[in-house]
């Protein structure tokens, strides 16, 4: 009976983070698309009030301050493509891990192969995105 039970538990754990391991790429895709559409709402519920948004040029940036960036057209994505992504799970954090291409105009325009690393929290049931950092690979 206690190995069953201790087989339950296992299998409950792997499932809860597959499960987990499942949302936070979910999340990456939409963090993505709504990233080169632009929209707003759909970033704001994504993004953890207190983001902190570090881009490959090295500027940081605050939730309000990025998304009024993204509103203003002074920064656009045309495509933010993942080509790998590994994701590593903490309990009610998570860290994803890409590589991927990031194409644009931040008054200039850019085609950027970046490593890409997000810190994901899990508040009240739902992943938000409260760290971002890119850097420059070599192509």
């Amino acid at each position: 009976m206690k190995t069953l039970l201790l087989a339950l538990t296992l299998g409950a754990a792997l499932l809860h983070a597959a499960t987990d391991e499942d949302a936070i790429r979910d999340a990456e895709k939409r963090w993505a698309a709504a990233v080169v559409a632009r929209d707003i709402p759909a970033l704001d519920r994504i993004f953890a009030d207190n983001l902190i948004y570090a881009h490959a040029t090295g500027n940081v940036e605050t939730k309000q301050h990025y998304l009024d960036r993204l509103k203003s057209g002074k920064q656009r994505y045309d495509t933010v493509q993942h080509e790998s992504t590994k994701v590593a799970l903490y309990g009610d954090a998570a860290v994803a891990h890409s590589i991927g291409r990031m194409t644009g105009n931040n008054g200039q325009p850019f085609n950027d192969h970046v490593m890409i690393m997000h810190f994901w929290v899990k508040q009240n049931g739902t992943w938000r995105l409260a760290a971002h950092q890119t850097s420059k690979l070599a192509d």
